[in-house]
């Protein structure tokens, strides 16, 4: 017979809703790593990245297009995957290389790194960057004393990382960078790549995904009527009390998850809003945990001509931006290296293909734009961890719609208003 201990269901998060790594237990962490390490361990998923030329050619362009930053420095790189960016820390001319991989990619990476020649300077560590341990007696590094003076592990000049999920935060890998950047990377010169990362949001006009949603909505939920017909006819047992279930699991799925989409510039019926910023030197665990309720940076406020813009408003893209460049905040000292030459990566539908895409969640119902009119769209996003599942996102998003003659101030006559109207959606 099961304890009760033993029917508990496995759910992706520590006891204290941390990710696994962190600090859950050996149930939890065994989940992890089957919900979500192991596809890093496949070839097939590391190519997928490496094809991503947008991706690929901002990393390039921060590591190699900065050598004198690189030069006689330690380096590590947490999640080396396939090690592309490990090798390319070696060719700027680090001193020593740390490539951490928890999956066993980590063979296919010492291979990597033993076929580039760069074998001898980077070391291929196999284990979660929550529980590494570096050779610093071994390999004679420089270590930063803590003001305080507490036992010291600061000894790594850069961090460099490619962290980043879907709308930024989803698979909460930033948890990881930050636990090891507050362990190991000196505090006043050490560098984070990337060194800034922001959360972008807009209205966006994509009716041919919106209906289709609709649609396979409906076709699921007919079929099941169908179903439940034939089940009751021909062998006599009546499933209607299954339908509110069934019909809460297809409109999840189809109406209330967000899409990864790769949007034209053209779709987009606004200016973007910034709903998050974060600065890699100085943010929290507790900052990546998502988008507060009660941040201000949370909200937004678009205003769409109709008679500029072909609609409807078919629901609102999320991506986001990273940049590698010159630290910014308050610890940096005369001695902390200049990026003299930043790069830039864009996920947002003006650079074309990245396989993180953007994100977008569908209205259950478009926005007409009418011409001579102006649409106003105000509201605000909340993002926070599920659950069940800590590495995975919802996204509740409140707004309501307004509109007004073109002609009319801001704050002038409405011909209407509705809302508001609220809904949480899945980042699958």
């Amino acid at each position: 017979m099961s304890s009760a201990s033993d029917s508990t269901p496995f759910q992706n998060a520590s006891k204290t809703g941390e990710i696994p790594s962190f600090n859950g237990d050996a149930k939890a962490q065994a989940t992890d790593y089957a919900n979500y390490f192991c596809s890093y361990s496949q070839l097939y998923h590391q190519k997928q990245m490496l094809a991503d030329h947008n991706r690929m050619a901002a990393y390039h362009s921060a590591i190699l297009g900065n050598q004198d930053v690189f030069k006689d420095k330690v380096v590590m790189d947490i999640g080396t995957g396939s090690g592309i960016l490990a090798v390319w820390a070696a060719q700027a001319g680090a001193r020593k290389v740390y490539a951490i991989e928890y999956t066993d990619m980590a063979k296919q990476a010492q291979k990597v790194m033993d076929a580039n020649g760069v074998g001898d300077i980077v070391t291929v560590l196999q284990c979660s960057v929550e529980n590494l341990e570096l050779p610093m007696e071994q390999d004679s590094l420089e270590i930063e004393q803590n003001d305080d003076g507490s036992e010291s592990f600061k000894c790594v000049d850069i961090i460099v990382s490619e962290w980043m999920g879907y709308f930024l935060l989803r698979e909460s890998m930033g948890d990881s960078v930050i636990r090891a950047r507050d362990k190991f990377l000196k505090t006043k010169t050490g560098l984070m790549l990337p060194s800034h990362t922001t959360m972008y949001v807009a209205p966006v006009v994509d009716e041919d995904e919106r209906k289709t949603n609709n649609n396979e909505y409906a076709s699921a939920m007919s079929d099941w009527h169908d179903f439940q017909q034939t089940t009751n006819t021909v062998y006599g047992v009546d499933m209607t009390c299954l339908e509110k279930g069934f019909d809460k699991e297809q409109k999840d799925y189809y109406m209330l998850s967000s899409r990864w989409t790769e949007l034209r510039t053209d779709a987009m019926l606004a200016e973007p809003k910034v709903i998050q910023e974060y600065d890699m030197m100085t943010c929290t665990v507790d900052d990546a945990r998502g988008i507060e309720a009660d941040d201000p940076m949370g909200t937004f406020d678009f205003e769409i001509n109709g008679t500029r813009q072909s609609g409807p408003v078919s629901g609102l893209a999320g991506w986001f931006t990273a940049d590698f460049k010159t630290r910014t905040d308050s610890l940096m000292t005369v001695d902390t290296p200049p990026m003299s030459h930043p790069a830039f990566l864009s996920t947002g539908p003006e650079n074309g293909y990245t396989h993180w895409g953007q994100q977008t969640f569908y209205f259950l119902s478009s926005i007409p734009l009418l011409k001579g009119e102006t649409t106003q769209l105000t509201g605000r996003l909340e993002m926070m961890r599920t659950k069940e599942n800590s590495r995975l996102y919802n996204c509740r998003i409140a707004y309501t719609a307004s509109r007004r003659r073109e002609e009319e101030e801001k704050e002038g006559a409405l011909l209407m208003k509705s809302g508001p109207f609220s809904q949480i959606y899945q980042i699958p």
